[in-house]
């Protein structure tokens, strides 16, 4: 027995509905204004890093933003950081189950990317598939990738529409179709019609990967909280 809903009769207005409430990407929750620049795609990578443990999303974020409010926002003041002065910051953000592990990693981490790209993730976007270079860093398995790849794609608009096993759970859950392709259409669509906000808090038209992006998180988000879910649900019905 499952307890697979049927197909909502109105998927524009569920992806709406969703896009208002839980469409915040988690990159924006974390503090990072995302661009296709070194820094931001770095901190992205500390975010997905810290999101892919077997930890709740939001304990996630506040470590991410603990990090950076410690002035560990770029690879070389991560790799200069003590592992103390990390493992401290990781503590403050609530991060302590895999905060001394995390720490060694986040600084390996640091130094592989200034040594093998000049810190700049752009630059293995250039050389090869960034869903196996990613890989290569401490901490990063397939579901960072997938974390990454699924925040980057409102920036790197070639992976979009970006809609990993994670968010096509919480698709099925809102009676949503849970195939890239229509999802993607489903964002670009609820965007336009004016769901949440675009770019630098304007509704209206995104860049190509903005409005799979914001899908995208509230999809994971609805995945993992029922109540959000239902939340969903209830504002389209009304």
């Amino acid at each position: 027995m499952t307890d697979k809903p049927e197909a909502t009769k109105d998927p524009q207005a569920v992806a709406r509905a969703l896009l208002e409430r839980c469409g915040e990407t988690y990159a924006a929750e974390a503090g990072i204004r995302l661009r296709d620049t070194p820094a931001s795609l770095y901190q992205l990578l500390v975010l997905a890093h810290l999101l892919s443990a077997r930890i709740k999303a939001d304990i996630a974020v506040d470590a991410a933003r603990a990090l950076f409010a410690h002035g560990l926002r770029d690879p070389k003041r991560m790799a200069q950081a003590t592992w103390q002065e990390r493992v401290d910051a990781l503590g403050e953000g609530g991060y302590r189950r895999y905060d001394e592990r995390t720490a060694t990693q986040l600084g390996n981490e640091a130094e592989m990317l200034l040594e093998r790209y000049g810190g700049d993730l752009r630059r293995m976007r250039a050389e090869g598939d960034p869903k196996e270079l990613l890989q290569q860093f401490p901490g990063i398995g397939p579901v960072g990738v997938d974390i990454f790849l699924r925040e980057a794609q409102a920036v790197w608009p070639e992976y979009a529409p970006y809609f990993d096993q994670r968010a096509r759970k919480g698709a099925e859950r809102l009676g949503l179709p849970t195939s890239p392709e229509r999802l993607g259409r489903l964002a670009e669509d609820g965007a336009e019609r004016g769901g949440g906000k675009a770019g630098r808090g304007r509704p209206g038209r995104t860049r190509d990967g903005e409005a799979p992006a914001r899908l995208a998180a509230g999809l994971v988000r609805a995945s993992f909280d029922n109540k959000a879910a239902q939340e969903v649900r209830t504002a389209v019905r009304a």
